[in-house]
Parts: structure tokens; C-alpha cells; sequence
């Protein structure tokens, strides 16, 4: 999977924040171009020529944007990769930071406007996990999972790779609440123990419905 070729890879930080496992986001500039400015996300971005393979784009993504250099036995591995609205193969790389203080790191300000973590314990409760609907022309597309009440939402394609993420490091604990999930990649995952009621009709205070 490593030397497939991918469009994208992005960084899933694994750290330790006051002794707390979390994850650690990235708040995207408002002053980038493109849909997804001011989104949260995972520092990463797109496979260049000169790189090895998707790790070494993920880890140099990650030191352009944050300052933070891991080292590449610090990878753990990749997790299934994911696509993006384009088709365009993203290929998320989990990798152990260690001891960690979102505050301590400079990001570059061309491309990230904020840093922050979420304590893995925060992302495994049911509360602050839900899902968003996405539509076109009234019609159903495709439901992602959405987790809540951190600094900034994470929705999208973050949040689907935050579900991979869960699943590898808390198994039998987190349990995807949907069922269909129907974005790209989630065939074989566990069925959620309450139904997806109608599409694009459907209202929740733990999730969205988003129209294209």
C-alpha cells in the first residue's frame, strides 16, 4: 500500500498532551484558496514528485506546516486510504509523536491558522459523535461521521479518518453509529446499534444535514 500511487497523504498525530492521548488537529488558513479553507484537518497535502512515497509526503507536509519534525520510525503505519469528492486517493499515515503541547508548535500562517488536540477519551464518547447527511438537489449522496463540542467541528474526510483512526486504537470501544456508511471505504466496517433514519430529511441534535 505504501508504494501504490496516491494523490494525497496526510499526518494522523498520535501525542500526549499533560500525559492525555489525543489526536492533534490542524484549523486550516481562512486565506487559502479553494473549498476547504478554514476546515479542520490533519497536516498533510499533496505527493510530490521528489517524495519517496506517502510517508515521507506526510512527513514533510508536516514539517512545513506545523514545524514539527517526526521522524519516520515514529510511523506506525497507513490506514485505508479514503477519496476525496474529485476521486483523488488520500492516504492517511498514523504516526506516534510522543509528549506533545499544541500551544509550543509555530505553525506556518500561509496554511494553518490554528493547531489543537481532542483527547482520544473525548472522541470515544457517544455525545460528541454524530453524522452529517450530505445531499444534492434534494436527493441522498453519501452520510459521513461528525464529531462534536471540541474547539472546531470535525466533519468530512477528517472525521473519516478519525473513525479509522478509533477503531485501530480503541477496538470494541468505538462503534461506528451509522448504518449504510456509505462514503468511500467503509465496506467491512461494524454496524451501528441504532438505524440511520431518512436521508436528507433527517434532524438530530448530534448531527447535519448539508446540501451540496
Amino acid at each position: 500500500l505504501r508504494a501504490r500511487p496516491a494523490s494525497a497523504a496526510v499526518l494522523v498525530p498520535l501525542c500526549s498532551v499533560r500525559g492525555v492521548p489525543a489526536l492533534l488537529y490542524t484549523l486550516r488558513s481562512s486565506r487559502l484558496t479553494g473549498r476547504h479553507k478554514g476546515d479542520v484537518s490533519f497536516p498533510g497535502g499533496k505527493c510530490d514528485p521528489a517524495d519517496q512515497d506517502v510517508v515521507h509526503t506526510a512527513l514533510r507536509e508536516t514539517q512545513e506546516e506545523l514545524g514539527l519534525a517526526v521522524p519516520e520510525e515514529h510511523v506506525w503505519g497507513l490506514l485505508r486510504p479514503v477519496y476525496d469528492p474529485q476521486k483523488a486517493t488520500v492516504v492517511p499515515v498514523l504516526a506516534g509523536v510522543g509528549p506533545l503541547d499544541p500551544q509550543s508548535l509555530r505553525p506556518n500562517s500561509e496554511e494553518v491558522d490554528e493547531v489543537f488536540a481532542l483527547p482520544l477519551a473525548h472522541l470515544l464518547q457517544t455525545q460528541n459523535q454524530g453524522y452529517t447527511h450530505f445531499c444534492q438537489r434534494g436527493h441522498f449522496r453519501y452520510t459521513l461521521p461528525v464529531f462534536l463540542h471540541g474547539p472546531h467541528r470535525v466533519w468530512g474526510l477528517t472525521a473519516v479518518i478519525t473513525e479509522f483512526a478509533l477503531q485501530l486504537l480503541a477496538p470494541g470501544t468505538y462503534q461506528p453509529r451509522l448504518a449504510g456508511l456509505s462514503y468511500p471505504g467503509a465496506e467491512g466496517l461494524a454496524h451501528p446499534q441504532q438505524p440511520l433514519v431518512s436521508p436528507c430529511q433527517a434532524s438530530s441534535t448530534s448531527g447535519l444535514n448539508k446540501g451540496l
